[in-house]
């Protein structure tokens, strides 16, 4: 019952708060920059965590924060895997640059979220389009590039359940390769804690690990494709060995 009612209060919390910070990042539009706006939601990532914990007793751990590149003008796109909301409000507060997310168009249509979300402008697709989805993410994807920020893709596509593994989408070393642009990989084992589809929040720490940058130079898309899956889902069963039978 105790669990039921903190998860209860959390997303409570959680509609709540972000209603009011889409309303402010609305009201802001005409006045403030993409920049400005993006700080604004990355202010809520960091509120939501805070109250997770909190509430929930969800915390989590960083590894391989070394391996983020010091110099603040590389270009990079991160590719993680997906098992949960969870990585979609932390990936903000911890990349040092401004991240532009590949998402599914349907988000744009949620009340003040949605709103809020498309003044970022960030990359929305229909993933029932696959060929207008490629094009849209190598085109949209070389401006963002252009403009200094990083791009974030989840391979997969949608959350996976835990253990589980979706052949990636080709997307980002598509992009990689056609912009030369190194990848960040990034793996955490949040469908531990935070299982895709569930109500209650279960107490525990969730780790999310930061993999060495994974370069382009000379290599094919098969090459860079396997490159990524392989350190991910190698770290996956690092992170959460259990769930992969090992």
């Amino acid at each position: 019952m105790i669990l039921w009612l903190r998860s209860l209060l959390f997303y409570l919390f959680g509609f709540i708060s972000v209603t009011i910070f889409a309303t402010a990042i609305i009201l802001a539009i005409p006045f403030t920059s993409i920049r400005t706006r993006y700080s604004m939601g990355v202010a809520w990532c960091r509120l939501i965590q805070k109250v997770l914990y909190l509430l929930c007793g969800i915390g989590s751990q960083v590894k391989g924060l070394e391996n983020i590149p010091k110099d603040p003008n590389k270009p990079l796109i991160v590719l993680g895997k997906h098992q949960s909301a969870w990585e979609t409000f932390v990936y903000p507060s911890i990349f040092p640059k401004e991240l532009c997310f590949v998402f599914k168009r349907e988000l744009l249509y949620v009340p003040f979220f949605g709103w809020a979300l498309a003044s970022l402008r960030m990359i929305h697709i229909n993933r029932g389009d696959r060929e207008n989805a490629r094009e849209a993410v190598a085109a949209q994807g070389k401006v963002v590039l252009k403009e200094g920020r990083w791009i974030a893709i989840f391979p997969e596509g949608t959350r996976t359940p835990r253990g589980s593994f979706k052949p990636y989408r080709k997307g980002g070393v598509r992009l990689a390769i056609s912009t030369q642009t190194d990848i960040l990989p990034v793996a955490q084992n949040s469908g531990a804690i935070w299982p895709r589809k569930t109500f209650l929040k279960r107490p525990g720490l969730i780790t999310l690990s930061i993999g060495p940058v994974i370069s382009v130079q000379g290599k094919t898309e098969e090459q860079l494709q396997l490159e990524v899956e392989a350190w991910i889902e190698g770290e996956m069963r690092r992170l959460d060995a259990p769930a992969y039978g090992n």
